[in-house]
């Protein structure tokens, strides 16, 4: 699944980090040779004609590195939060369904980040690349940062893909716990409520989060490299709130959510098979766990 998304992942971040559009009165400035993408389809092609249809695949191997720790840290957290939270407050005085899928979800959310972060960084640089290779390998990048900028420099946008994970992971898993059961008992073509309510509870959380996500790429990028991807002329920025005040200023409200319908269309189905996935493991490990207590008693 992530391998069939990865170019959709790639026009995402080209045109997050891209500071102006054809549609913009300050696209006739200078942009120093940075590609200039209007819409998903145009910026593929785009893509593959300067850069040949491999071009759509870069930075793949740190996302699927990233998207696997990502999802068994996100949901052995969310687990175990949720769990917590049961013992916590018992099952008398239970937190409502909503706050509960919130705290668990938020939880899941920051632990996953936190953890595979550097590898998201790696991703944002690789896809971020154009014909002057920035880093020649995975290996290379890592060795590169660490020397030029420290450990440090893999952390960089942390605060802003915190401030954006908590509420998204929250809102999502709140949405989806919500929705879930209600739309189980409607008779859907595929059979299921789960993937369903995951695409819902997808595009309410990454539309509302969506400007911290854009912010974080854009700090991603800085550093002694920042001249060097296909955009050259992406601006110096600084920390989050700067930064978002530095976007609103020069491109306008509409520049927080550059990306967001290709960002959409990439999250939506990822989000609805991984629910789906998710649901039918956890069914399937609790049945065979009550297959094993019975054969125990047995």
């Amino acid at each position: 699944m992530r391998f069939v998304i990865a170019p959709l992942d790639v026009v995402k971040i080209r045109l997050q980090l891209q500071s102006h559009s054809l549609s913009d009165p300050l696209s006739h400035v200078n942009l120093r040779g940075s590609p200039v993408y209007k819409g998903t389809i145009r910026t593929l092609k785009h893509i593959v004609q300067n850069e040949g249809i491999t071009g759509l695949w870069k930075g793949n191997v740190p996302a699927e590195l990233m998207y696997v720790s990502y999802s068994a840290v996100q949901f052995t957290t969310y687990r175990s939060t949720t769990m917590l939270l049961h013992r916590v407050f018992g099952e008398d005085n239970r937190l409502p369904q909503a706050a509960e899928s919130f705290i668990s979800g938020a939880a899941a959310g920051a632990a996953a980040t936190a953890t595979t972060y550097p590898l998201d960084l790696l991703r944002t640089r690789f896809a971020a690349q154009g014909n002057d290779r920035v880093y020649t390998s995975l290996r290379r990048a890592i060795w590169e940062i660490r020397r030029d900028e420290g450990v440090k420099g893999f952390f960089r946008g942390l605060s802003p893909g915190l401030a954006q994970i908590v509420p998204l992971m929250g809102i999502f898993f709140a949405i989806y716990e919500s929705a879930r059961q209600p739309l189980g008992q409607l008779s859907l073509p595929w059979g299921s409520g789960d993937a369903t309510a995951g695409v819902l509870a997808s595009v309410v959380a990454k539309t509302g989060v969506f400007p911290l996500d854009l912010v974080r790429k854009r700090i991603q990028v800085q550093g002694p490299t920042r001249s060097r991807y296909v955009h050259r002329n992406i601006p110096e920025y600084g920390g989050t709130i700067s930064t978002i005040k530095q976007i609103v200023k020069q491109e306008r409200i509409r520049g927080l959510y550059r990306g967001l319908t290709v960002s959409l269309m990439k999250a939506a189905p990822a989000s609805a098979v991984t629910m789906w996935t998710y649901e039918r493991v956890m069914n399937f490990l609790i049945s065979y766990g009550d297959n094993d207590a019975m054969e125990t008693t047995i």
